[in-house]
């Protein structure tokens, strides 16, 4: 009877035993499962934010070369009319000096 006994505790340990190691198991493969589908998910994130700058940037540049073009404009616009500005000083200029010699 006492051996009996002795038989069943053994089989139930042996049996706790190997539903412990089934649940390890399972345990380690669910943290597995979730770390990667959470590193596809960082990825798939990183991916579009890359992508998302990628779009800014050309937006970006675009706006800058309008800007530059524009303001490029306006100077050689205001250089133009310094020069006529200039030229037409010049020439005042060199009448009055003419016109005190002579």
């Amino acid at each position: 009877m006492a051996s009996e006994a002795v038989k069943k505790i053994l089989e139930a340990e042996a049996l706790s035993e190997k539903k412990n190691a089934e649940a390890r198991r399972r345990r380690e493969d669910i943290i597995s499962s979730a770390s990667g589908s959470s590193s596809l998910a960082i990825q798939k994130r990183i991916s579009d934010a890359t992508s998302e700058v990628s779009k800014l940037r050309q937006s970006y540049d675009s706006k800058l070369e309008s800007y530059r073009k524009k303001a490029e404009a306006e100077c050689s616009d205001k250089i133009s009319e310094i020069k006529k500005l200039a030229g037409s000083n010049t020439d005042k200029a060199v009448d009055e000096i003419i016109s005190r010699f002579f």
